[in-house]
């Protein structure tokens, strides 16, 4: 199913569909008289006699030399070319796709003056499965993802690679293959193409999607290491979270009261017990996780936004009959974001870990055995997979420092600042990895520590979330090879399973409805 976008008004929840689902894309039809009245001021602009930026002149800190007539076609081709300067793998086709409908969004906000035509062919692309190769590496977030959107845009005029069909080819022939030819541009449309901050939003709203859904399984997760301990529920009281006011806290709280009510595990240990508070990992999983998702919707506010905007630079304002230069294309806002959800996708990790190691760890884990093993000594049980989650925390530490400080000049000090958003979005993608992988240890560890509380039993959403677990891994007995273990908890982590499986509503990246 075709989905139909409305420029400036596209929603998280359509982006996400994108993202996920693969689906193509189309520009409301709306959009249409906004975008041709832009190309016609453009095209006027090309044969007048006036400067204009992009138009009828050179590039960055060439913007002073001026373009003949008869050259303006070419200038947008050689633009495109010489830009094709990017290195590394390529991106997966989900992300250029997202880049795609991303770019769709921008030149349909009828700021850019490219033809109709070009709109047409980016849908076309989608909708028959021409996706370019595109190199992950060559963006400095200003102005523009130059290079990767110069790889996208090689393709629409017959150069580069794309995919077609699990085969890599010339751009021309992957066209030819889906019955589509290519097309010259004309003033300003190589620019409008290159100018934007689309690669790196891709990258950074595929990361919030991925990483929401890994702060839904840490929730769900953590409730189990919960009963594994034989934790206390006190800290969840809703009062206490009222009295802060954070909506991520309170949220987190009510769910995690929520997966643990009828919990006989819990109901256990309610008297007698005389261990007075909780490790910090366990008591503040709402405080922490909480202002982890808080983190992650602000984030998801910023880039929703960005998604809408038109980011090219010069922009065509039609009803004030101007072209007018500005910085749109500069990516501060995404990198920004990045940034702020590369340190949420940390912390969640961080105290995932710290709960692991509770676990294994028989001075901690209340009576659990070391290592969550029966015989230890003769099998070392989960000691490894606790080192390994040490290990991936430790990388999400160092991936989590801030990339928009670390700006540079560029294209002979005309570009004097620039975002670092490309790679400070494309790190997202291990990050969650990572915490995926962390995750689904700290599953194997809880789900194998509530075991050993029998006949005590957790709770029903808990015991339905185990169950899914175990169709997939079988409980630990003798020491035994796990690395295909932990690949699997980690994919059932990555694709919700584990969290679909408790049957309760998730916390939505929306935000809560009210508060617990």
């Amino acid at each position: 199913m075709t989905l139909t976008l409305t420029p400036g008004a596209t929603t998280l929840a359509q982006l996400a569909r994108i993202w996920q689902e693969d689906t193509a894309v189309t520009l409301d039809r709306s959009a249409r008289p906004g975008v041709e009245a832009a190309a016609e001021a453009i095209a006027r602009a090309a044969a007048g006699d006036d400067p204009v930026y992009g138009v009828n002149t050179g590039f960055g800190k060439l913007a002073y030399l001026r373009i003949a007539p008869g050259d303006t076609a070419a200038l947008q081709r050689n633009l495109i070319l010489s830009h094709c300067c990017g290195v590394g793998p390529a991106i997966s086709t989900r992300h250029t796709r997202l880049m795609m409908a991303l770019k769709l969004l921008s030149l349909g906000r009828g700021a850019s003056g490219v033809r109709w035509a070009l709109i047409e062919m980016l849908e076309q692309m989608l909708a028959r499965g021409v996706t370019p190769v595109v190199p992950s590496q060559g963006s400095v977030g200003a102005s523009g993802d130059l290079a990767p959107l110069a790889h996208m845009t090689a393709v629409i005029i017959g150069e580069g690679e794309a995919e077609v069909g699990g085969e890599v080819l010339p751009g021309a022939k992957a066209l030819a293959k889906v019955g589509l030819a290519p097309i010259a541009l004309g003033p300003k449309e190589g620019l409008a193409f290159i100018n934007g901050t689309q690669f790196c939003t891709a990258f950074a709203l595929a990361g919030l999607f991925d990483g929401w859904s890994a702060a839904q399984s840490a929730l769900v997760i953590s409730a189990l290491s919960t009963d594994a301990i034989m934790g206390s529920t006190a800290p969840l009281q809703p009062e206490i979270h009222a009295l802060r006011g954070h909506a991520g806290q309170i949220e987190a709280a009510g769910f995690l009261r929520a997966l643990l009510d009828g919990s006989v595990i819990r109901e256990s240990h309610r008297d007698g017990d005389t261990r007075v508070q909780d490790p910090y990992c366990i008591r503040c999983q709402p405080q922490v996780t909480g202002a982890a998702m808080d983190v992650l919707r602000m984030a998801a506010r910023t880039l929703e936004v960005e998604a809408n905007a038109a980011t090219d630079n010069p922009l065509v304002l039609s009803e004030a009959g101007l072209i007018v230069s500005g910085g749109n294309f500069h990516a501060e806002p995404v990198g920004f974001a990045a940034d702020m959800m590369a340190l949420a996708l940390s912390e969640i990790g961080a105290i995932a870990q710290r709960r692991v190691a509770l676990m294994v760890d028989p001075t901690l884990s209340f009576d659990l055995p070391p290592f969550l093993t029966l015989h230890p000594g003769l099998n070392s049980g989960l000691m490894i997979a606790e080192v390994t989650t040490a290990a991936l925390m430790s990388e999400n530490k160092h991936l989590a420092h801030p990339t928009v400080t670390d700006s540079t000049p560029t294209s002979a000090n005309q570009e004097d600042h620039v975002s670092m958003a490309a790679h400070g979005a494309r790190r997202l993608g291990p990050m969650v990895a990572n915490l995926n992988v962390i995750l689904g240890v700290e599953a194997l560890c809880a789900a194998q520590g509530i075991a050993f509380r029998a006949p005590l039993t957790t709770s029903g959403p808990l015991q339905a979330v185990i169950a899914r677990l175990r169709q997939e891994v079988p409980p630990m007995g003798d020491d035994r090879y796990l690395a295909p273990d932990i690949a699997t908890a980690a994919e059932l982590v990555g694709g919700g399973a584990l969290t679909r499986a408790s049957g309760l509503p998730l916390p939505s990246l929306s935000g809560p409805e009210g508060r617990a």
